[in-house]
């Protein structure tokens, strides 16, 4: 029986945010939060007790201080944004090939996420791999992150515009591995003002 490759080199968080968010009326990006903390720097907050090493997806010129994020917090830039979440994947991706060198997988977080639970991500980081692409389960929904090994990455790169990585996933059922959590939190996002946190 064939093993998976091991993982040898860091995870990689991406928190996807560099969407234009129509649904919500505003930039949702920037809400605050019963914390005082904003939307996005509440998830990137999540993502980095998870992933260390992690980057912020934006677009070409948007400072992170003005999102509520340190103004050291890692970017990359998303200058096809426009096209939809599968362009600003192929931004990312084609950057982190470059950037990312040791990295054996990328773990795709979405900004609109303040639910993203540290624990279930590690549990998800258990069963990353180079070839592998782990995907969450909840109550019969998939949802993030979505960690792919570093063997999807060149593949990522090529996407031009889309809603997101399905077709990739879908190319590749066979590297696809699922993991049910007991965790709402994978695919509850803000898409409307009444999705906030209460």
């Amino acid at each position: 029986m064939r093993s998976e490759p091991r993982l040898t080199g860091e995870l990689v968080g991406l928190v996807m945010a560099a969407g234009v968010g129509r649904r919500f009326g505003s930039d949702k990006r920037r809400q605050p939060l019963a914390d005082g903390r904003t939307l996005l720097a509440t998830t990137v907050a999540a993502a980095a007790a998870a992933y260390p090493r992690h980057y912020v997806v934006l677009r070409p010129g948007e400072a992170p201080a003005a999102l509520g994020l340190a103004p050291d917090t890692p970017l990359l830039s998303a200058p096809a944004a426009a096209h939809g979440l599968g362009a600003s994947l192929g931004d990312a991706f084609r950057q982190l090939l470059v950037c990312a060198p040791d990295a054996t997988a990328a773990a795709v977080i979405l900004g609109d996420m303040p639910w993203l639970n540290a624990a279930s991500c590690v549990r998800l980081n258990a069963r990353a791999s180079t070839t592998a692409i782990v995907i969450p389960h909840h109550a019969g929904q998939r949802g993030h992150p979505v960690i792919f090994g570093r063997r999807w990455w060149p593949e990522l790169a090529q996407l031009k515009t889309g809603e997101g990585a399905r077709d990739v996933v879908t190319r590749h059922r066979h590297a696809v591995v699922t993991l049910e959590l007991d965790d709402p939190g994978i695919w509850r996002d803000v898409d409307r003002p009444q999705d906030l946190p209460g």
